[in-house]
């Protein structure tokens, strides 16, 4: 798999948030609970009027063994810690070593459910709010992926980066902060990070109380990519779709212009095309990253903008690809970040392979395999069972699980499902979004609907929601600064 939407919530400053009653609430700036909110026990609204009395959460936190403070961030509403853990390099012998996990607090009341948040990329060390953490008005613990650095084993032992030593090092955050947050757990992450949500639920099934995962591929077969060719085929209209091809046809057609240009900048630059082999393979990854990229990012509203190819300069077409695919994706530099990714694309999550018909006789290496991107000295084997066992365990054995997904998305094309064994598991799909589709999106039946499951998974649904689903809203309000969801694009096609 290989584009990326990688999801940096922005900054805040909460002065006050709806609570699940409610009414507002703040929390102290020295407190463990906000003001007002303490108490013990749980309801339909999560509260009993039971004040419960606690230390400084900050204490509490730091008190729990291999858990220390980067940094503190204060934010009025919340306590915003930036943390590291120690964890084992191998859950399976923990006497092969430890590294350095960085996570985050975003910390509101003791009394109010929590989520687990991932990206499944590296941290953003920001205080944001995911929508479920909004939604049910709780608190927020977001964790690094294992191998982004800066939380990488040194030395770097690849083969235990895998899903199964991923979801343990969440299984171990999670029984560490349970002490201290004792309500409701949800666990939640957008694309690659939606995948992390449901690999998580599916080693450790009894620690989260329900799982909402965003635009989640699910690549079962890795040589099977025919719903991708699909997508591309009926997406949108004709028109829009010849306006892409066309675009993309003619920057292979004028290669060797484009790459003088390519190569110019490169140099410039400074960047290198050792990973990927060379320039020539780069430029095209590049070229055959744009329709792809367009859909990820864009909507159909769009489609006018990008410039006719026809009359289009080179100057234009070159322009062009770099703002919807991006000329350092394939660099070295470009990769070097996201090597952790590749290499689990090449080894256990799969990676998208499209027929481009309407390139015919101009693509030299067509879509390049994961395994190009990861530099040689690293042994790669692919294990094509992982992916087959959880999606087996999704269909029949999913519990509490809420998939959402972006209509015009071509990650989507290869989604989750859920069958007759699941209980309480749903996949919807937000008419005409992209990779940045959320619950909010949803039509109104499934809106509130997703909203309603929610808030009951994390015990916070107030009575007139029980009695009512389609009164279901988010407990607190909406704060741009807090819940806006920044889509940075990484030049390349990561999930």
């Amino acid at each position: 798999m290989r584009k990326a939407l990688r999801s940096l919530l922005s900054l805040v400053v909460l002065i006050g948030t709806v609570g699940a009653a409610g009414t507002a609430t703040a929390a102290g700036p020295d407190s463990g609970t906000a003001a007002g909110t303490g108490t013990t026990g749980t309801t339909g609204t999560g509260t009993t009027g039971i004040t419960r009395t606690t230390g400084d959460i900050k204490d509490r936190i730091l008190a729990i063994p291999g858990m220390s403070l980067i940094e503190e961030k204060p934010y009025p509403g919340y306590r915003f810690l930036v943390l590291g853990y120690t964890q084992p390099v191998d859950h399976r012998n923990p006497a092969k070593g430890t590294f350095q996990q960085r996570l985050t607090v975003l910390h509101k009341d003791t009394s109010r459910p929590t989520v687990f948040f991932t990206s499944g990329y590296n941290l953003s060390t920001r205080p944001g709010r995911s929508e479920p953490t909004r939604i049910v008005d709780g608190n927020q613990v977001s964790l690094e992926y294992r191998f982004f650095t800066p939380s990488r084993p040194q030395p770097a032992d690849w083969s235990k980066l895998n899903i199964w030593q991923a979801a343990s090092d969440q299984h171990r955050v999670f029984t560490a902060l349970k002490k201290v947050y004792d309500r409701k757990w949800l666990a939640t992450g957008a694309s690659k990070g939606g995948m992390t949500a449901t690999y998580y639920e599916r080693f450790y099934p009894r620690d989260m109380d329900g799982v909402v995962a965003y635009v989640a591929p699910n690549d079962i077969v890795e040589k099977e990519d025919s719903a991708y060719d699909r997508f591309f085929a009926t997406v949108s209209t004709k028109e829009c779709r010849d306006r892409l091809n066309a675009m993309q046809r003619e920057a292979l057609v004028r290669r060797e212009p484009l790459q003088r240009k390519y190569r110019d900048w490169a140099a410039g630059e400074g960047a290198t095309f050792t990973t990927v082999g060379s320039l020539d393979k780069a430029y095209e990854a590049v070229v055959l990253d744009f329709v792809w990229g367009f859909w990820q990012y864009h909507t159909e509203a769009e489609c006018a903008a990008v410039p006719d190819a026809a009359t289009a300069t080179d100057e234009v077409v070159y322009d062009t690809i770099d703002k919807y695919a991006g000329w350092s994706a394939y660099t070295d530099q470009g990769l070097e970040p996201y090597t952790p990714y590749y290499y689990q694309a090449a080894t256990e999550l799969g990676s998208p392979s499209l027929r481009v018909p309407h390139l015919k006789g101009l693509t030299r290496y067509g879509y390049q395999p994961a395994r190009n991107f990861v530099p040689r000295e690293i042994p790669v084997r692919f294990k094509p069972w992982v992916m087959r066992d959880v999606d087996n365990w999704v269909r029949t054995r999913a519990r509490s699980m809420l998939f959402v997904y972006g209509g015009n998305d071509p990650w989507g094309a290869e989604r989750f499902r859920v069958d007759r064994g699941a209980r309480d598991a749903y996949v919807f799909a937000a008419p005409g979004a992209n990779h940045g589709a959320n619950v909010s999106g949803l039509v109104e039946a499934e809106r509130t609907k997703a909203t309603a499951r929610i808030l009951a998974w994390a015990d916070v649904a107030p009575a007139t929601v029980q009695a009512d689903p389609d009164k279901a809203r988010p407990l607190a309000r909406y704060d741009a600064r807090l819940d806006k969801r920044d889509i940075e694009r990484e030049q390349t096609l990561r999930p």
